[in-house]
C-alpha cells in the first residue's frame, strides 16, 4: 500500500486491508509536486480539499502505532537544532504532528499534504520552494516504511513548516539586519502557535493561506508578479534602440519598437497608433508610463525615460519580489487613520478607513543623509516653530562660517544659546571647537527664513525626523526630490494641517491666522496618528496601475544580497 507502513513491519502484527479513508497516496502527491516544480517556476500543485480535522492525540491511541512513532521521535530530539521544536515534541510525549494511523497503518495526514503543497507553491509569494524541501518530503512520504522513517519525516516536515510560516508571515530576512536604516521589527510568529494550528485549526488550508500578509496591497502585488511572470514566459519586453531625444511630432524609425513596448506593458492597444509620427495615443501612452515610473510627465523620451523603458522584465520581477518581502515586514493593520510616506516615491498620503483623503509631494533625505524607515505616532503640530539646529549641521555646515565671521548667522535669524541663556556669538572662540562637538545650541527663530517653514508635524523618534514646511518651494516641482538632511519637507503643509486638525476646530483659515501672528503655538492631537515611513520601489494601485521607482538609496541592492544569502544558506 503506497505511502503507509504496516504494523507488521514493526511489531509483527497482521496486515490491514485498506488505507485510511480520504487519504491521498503520497506517491500521487509526490508526482504532482515534481510535475509542478518542473514548469518554469510556475508551481501548479493543487492541494487536497480539507477534511475534518484529525488530531495527533487520536493517532496516538490507534493500537499503539502512534506510540511506536512517538518513541522514535523522542529518541531523535537531541539532534533537532531548534530548541522550540524539540520542546514542543517533548511536551507532547513525542506524538507525531503530521503522521496519522488507523488500525495497523500510518501515513501522512491531510494537513501534511496541505503543508507540502504550500511549500511547493512558495514561489507565488516570491519565496524559494527549495528552502522548504517539498520534493524531498513528498518522496520520503511515498517511501516511508518504518517508524524511524516516519519519525524523521514528521520532524523534518515540522522544521520546514515553521521556517515557511515564519518567512511568509514576517519576512525571509529581518530588516534591521539588512540595514540599520530599516528600523522596523516584524512580529515573528511563535513556533508553538504555528504548531498548535496543525492540530487545532478547523481548516488548516485556510490557516496556511492566512499566514501571508492579508493587506490588499500585498495581494495586488502578488497578482501582478504572477502576471509579469507570464509576460516573461511569453518573451518579455521589446528593446527600444538608442537615438536622439524623441519629442511629440517627430518622426522616428524606432516607433514600431516603441509601440510594441508600450503594448507589452498594457499602456497601448495594438491598433491605437499607426504611422511614423510620434503623436496621439502613443504620446499619451508614454506619458502614462512616465507617471507610473516617477518621471517628468511630458511625453519626451530622453535618456532617463528610455532607460526606464528598456529596463528588462527580469529587473521588474526582481523589484516586485523584493517589495513583497518589504510588505511582509509591515503589519496588516496600519491604523484607521494614518500617514504613509513612500520615500522611494517621495509622496505622502493620508489614509482614513482605507481611503486616501490627501496626497502631497515631499522632499526626502539625500542619499548620504538617507531618511530611515520606521513607524511612530504623530502627537502634536507646531505652528511658527523654532529650528534647533542639529549638532551635525551646526558643526559641519555652520561652524566654518562662524570661525570666519561670528556674525555670519545673524542674517538668518539664528541665535546662540548655552542652556537657556543666549550667548553673544562674538564672545565665542569658535575655532577652538573645530573637530569637536559644540557646547552651544544654535536656534533659528520663527519666520519666513526658518528652515522648517511655518509649521512642523511631530512624531517623536530617536532619529530626530519630522515632517515640516520649507521656504524652498521650487524643489517640489522636480521629479526627483531628495535634497534634505533626512527630514521630510511637505508641499502645501497647511492643507495637511487642516486634514489632521479639522476635527479639533483648526481649519486652514484658523491655522493661517496663527501663522500670521508670528507666535509659536503647539497643538496637541487628541487622537495620535500613525506615521509610516516606508521604502517601496514597486507596487500596484487599486486602479490596477503598476508603479516602479528608482532605488535612490540602493536599498534594493542590499536587500537582494541579503535574500540571496538567506536562500543559499537556508536561514
Amino acid at each position: 500500500m503506497t505511502g503507509t507502513y504496516r504494523l507488521a513491519r514493526i511489531t509483527g502484527a497482521a496486515k490491514t486491508a485498506a488505507a485510511p479513508r480520504h487519504r491521498l497516496t503520497a506517491r500521487g502527491f509526490a508526482a504532482a509536486v515534481l510535475a509542478g516544480l518542473m514548469l518554469s517556476g510556475a508551481v501548479l500543485v493543487t492541494a487536497p480539499e480539507p477534511v475534518a480535522a484529525q488530531t495527533a492525540s487520536t493517532a496516538a491511541t490507534d493500537q499503539g502505532i502512534g506510540n511506536v512513532i512517538a518513541e522514535a521521535i523522542l529518541a531523535r530530539l537531541g539532534t533537532v537544532p531548534d530548541p522550540a521544536i524539540a520542546a514542543y515534541y517533548a511536551a507532547r510525549g513525542g506524538q507525531p504532528l503530521w503522521v496519522l494511523s488507523d488500525g495497523a497503518e500510518a501515513g501522512l495526514s491531510e494537513n501534511g499534504h496541505l503543508a507540502i503543497a504550500a511549500f511547493a507553491a512558495a514561489n507565488d509569494h516570491a519565496l524559494n520552494p527549495d528552502n522548504y524541501a517539498p520534493i524531498d518530503l513528498a518522496r520520503r512520504a511515498d517511501a516511508a516504511a518504518t517508524a524511524e522513517d516516519y519519525a524523521t519525516l514528521d520532524i523534518d516536515l515540522t522544521r520546514n513548516y515553521v521556517r515557511y510560516g515564519t518567512h511568509l508571515a514576517s519576512g525571509r530576512v529581518q530588516p534591521n539586519v539588512v540595514s540599520k536604516a530599516l528600523n522596523i521589527f516584524p512580529e515573528i510568529p511563535d513556533p508553538a502557535d504555528l504548531l498548535n494550528a496543525v492540530s487545532q485549526s478547523p481548516d488548516f488550508g485556510a490557516y496556511l493561506e492566512g499566514l501571508a500578509p492579508q493587506s490588499p496591497s500585498y495581494a495586488r502585488l502578488k497578482q501582478r508578479l504572477a502576471e509579469y511572470r507570464d509576460k516573461a514566459a511569453r518573451g518579455g519586453f521589446t528593446h527600444v534602440p538608442a537615438g536622439e531625444t524623441l519629442k511629440p511630432g517627430m518622426t522616428d524609425p524606432r516607433l514600431d519598437a516603441l509601440r510594441k513596448r508600450m503594448a507589452e506593458e498594457d499602456y497601448l492597444t495594438a491598433a491605437a497608433h499607426t504611422g511614423d509620427v510620434y503623436d496621439g495615443a502613443l504620446v499619451e501612452a508614454v506619458k502614462q508610463f512616465q507617471e507610473y515610473h516617477g518621471l517628468t510627465v511630458d511625453g519626451v523620451i530622453g535618456p532617463g525615460t528610455l532607460a526606464e523603458i528598456n529596463a528588462s522584465i527580469t529587473q521588474r520581477l526582481i523589484q516586485m519580489e523584493l517589495n513583497m518581502e518589504r510588505r511582509r515586514w509591515m503589519p496588516d493593520d496600519l491604523g484607521s487613520t494614518y500617514i504613509f510616506v513612500n520615500l522611494a516615491d517621495q509622496v505622502l498620503k493620508v489614509v482614513k478607513n482605507d481611503k486616501t483623503i490627501h496626497t502631497a509631494r515631499v522632499v526626502v533625505g539625500k542619499p548620504y543623509h538617507a531618511t530611515p524607515v520606521f513607524s511612530r505616532n504623530m502627537t502634536y503640530v507646531e505652528v511658527n516653530p523654532f529650528w534647533n539646529v542639529p549638532q551635525s549641521i551646526a558643526v559641519n555646515e555652520y561652524l566654518p562660517k562662524l570661525i570666519k565671521n561670528p556674525s555670519a548667522l545673524s542674517g538668518q535669524n539664528i541665535r546662540v544659546f548655552k542652556g537657556d541663556t543666549e550667548v553673544n556669538p562674538a564672545s565665542v572662540a569658535w575655532a577652538s571647537f573645530k573637530g569637536t562637538g559644540l557646547p552651544y545650541q544654535l536656534r533659528q527663530d520663527p519666520g519666513d527664513k526658518n528652515a522648517l517653514g511655518r509649521i512642523k508635524f511631530m512624531f517623536p523618534n530617536a532619529f530626530n525626523i519630522y515632517i515640516h514646511d520649507t521656504p524652498s518651494k521650487a524643489l517640489f516641482d522636480r521629479s526627483e526630490r531628495y535634497f534634505s538632511h533626512g527630514c521630510i519637507r511637505v508641499s502645501d503643509p497647511f492643507a495637511l494641517g487642516e486634514v489632521l486638525l479639522a476635527a479639533q476646530g483648526y481649519d486652514r483659515a484658523k491655522l493661517e491666522k496663527i501663522k500670521g501672528s508670528g507666535d509659536r503655538q503647539v497643538i496637541t492631537l487628541k487622537e495620535p496618528v500613525a506615521v509610516h515611513l516606508t521604502y517601496l520601489t514597486a507596487w500596484m494601485n487599486k486602479d490596477g496601475s503598476t508603479h516602479f521607482r528608482p532605488d535612490i538609496y540602493e536599498r534594493d541592492e542590499a536587500l537582494l544580497k541579503a535574500l540571496a544569502r538567506a536562500m543559499r544558506e537556508n536561514l
